[in-house]
């Protein structure tokens, strides 16, 4: 046997408590491996600091649904070469309002930047309203089409954004994102559709 083996048999065959080195080692070793592998996103909305213009050209440009690393939202269509590129955002609006908040203002102002940015100059968008399950399904479709009708006013008339490109849809309360909180912010979003031929 190896003058190596014995202490390193002796060390696995002890108990950890006895060798807090090891244990450091062990603890390193693991954060070392968590900081070598990107950090999966904690939600398919875009919030924060995720809501900026690059990354809404990555998530709308059509050229980039194969390379980019956001998440594309299939639209309806079994197949994966249907997909259409999609932005889902954390819209806010007032409980039972379809008024945009300062807040809201603010992000959209990011969407208008990137609407007329020279990579989706050319394409149309669709510009879907999603609501939680409170209420009934028809006050839900019916608030949902007033707040993607708001956000795509704000977008035509604060940034220039020509009215053909955008059109205001209302999905309700038929797509939620969080099936386990059913009144969660996020199934209260507005998704950005690139309308793809």
């Amino acid at each position: 046997m190896s003058t190596h083996a014995l202490p390193i048999r002796r060390l696995l065959a002890s108990p950890p408590q006895m060798h807090p080195w090891l244990a450091a080692f062990a603890v390193a070793a693991s954060l070392a491996a968590a900081h070598a592998q990107p950090a999966a996103p904690t939600s398919d909305v875009l919030t924060g600091a995720q809501l900026t213009e690059e990354n809404l050209l990555e998530a709308l440009s059509p050229s980039g649904v194969r390379k980019r690393s956001l998440r594309v939202k299939a639209t309806g269509a079994a197949d994966a070469t249907l997909q259409r590129p999609s932005a889902s955002l954390l819209i806010t609006f007032h409980t039972s309002s379809a008024t945009l908040t300062p807040v809201a203002r603010q992000q959209l102002d990011v969407v208008g930047t990137a609407l007329k940015n020279q990579r989706l100059a050319s394409y149309r968008f669709t510009v879907e309203g999603h609501a939680d399950p409170r209420g009934s399904s028809e006050s839900n479709l019916v608030l949902s089409q007033q707040r993607a009708a708001s956000v795509r006013e704000y977008l035509v008339q604060s940034h220039g954004i020509e009215p053909t490109r955008l059109v205001a849809e209302g999905r309700g309360e038929r797509e939620p994102l969080n099936l386990e909180q059913p009144a969660a912010p996020e199934n209260r979003r507005v998704t950005i559709v690139t309308q793809v031929q």
